[in-house]
């Protein structure tokens, strides 16, 4: 199976795939180079997702995209109240949305899946899934279960946390913080439990 892998950071989606061909696409050269170390067997590109899908994605069996969560997240709008916080209050980035649409459009003879935070507001589309902290948009069924929380909970992550067997301690990022990385990593366990049924459903179908 060939597999895109959007907005890949460092791979916690990728971490337990197995007998697949990744491309991997992240803005970040310095994340970019962490996913490589982590995954040397994969093809890493450092630059504009959306560019690149625009230009590729007929050579895949399945993309995976992780647009950025920031604007979209409780975290931050809980954060604008003066009590809790001083985030600026800015626009959702709508790419989420634009990407679910592109794909149910033009893409719907293979499979995909957008994941995203719960939003703080009510999903402009509504998802095909919601599996612990995170939405899922696909054109494949995907029944909803539980997983194993982390033992660090999401707000208590620090740089040195290490999670879902992903350590980033020896690693050095001068324009990213560790914890942000460590945040934006999808449960490897969700990560591989879509890919099984993205491939179940090709085998039934």
């Amino acid at each position: 199976m060939k597999v895109l892998n959007l907005y890949a950071g460092v791979g916690g989606n990728r971490k337990l795939w197995k007998d697949v061909e990744v491309t991997a696409v992240d803005s970040s050269q310095e994340i970019a180079d962490v996913y490589s170390d982590f995954y040397p067997e994969d093809t890493v590109v450092v630059g504009n997702a959306i560019d690149f899908l625009m230009k590729n994605y007929k050579k895949f069996d399945f993309i995976w995209a992780s647009p950025p969560c920031q604007t979209h997240s409780k975290v931050r709008y809980i954060g604008l109240s003066r009590t809790k916080g001083s985030y600026d209050p800015v626009l959702p980035d709508i790419t989420l949305y634009s990407l679910v649409i592109w794909f149910q459009h033009h893409f719907n003879n293979k499979l995909w899946c957008v994941e995203n935070v719960i939003p703080y507001y009510e999903p402009l589309l509504p998802p095909t899934a919601r599996l612990d902290r995170h939405l899922f948009w696909s054109n494949f069924p995907i029944s909803e279960m539980k997983f194993e929380k982390p033992s660090v909970r999401h707000n208590d992550v620090r740089g040195s946390t290490v999670r879902y067997g992903i350590d980033l301690r020896d690693k050095k990022f001068k324009h990213t913080q560790k914890a942000v990385v460590v945040k934006n990593c999808v449960d490897p366990d969700i990560g591989n439990y879509i890919l099984n049924v993205a491939r179940n459903y090709i085998s039934l179908n």
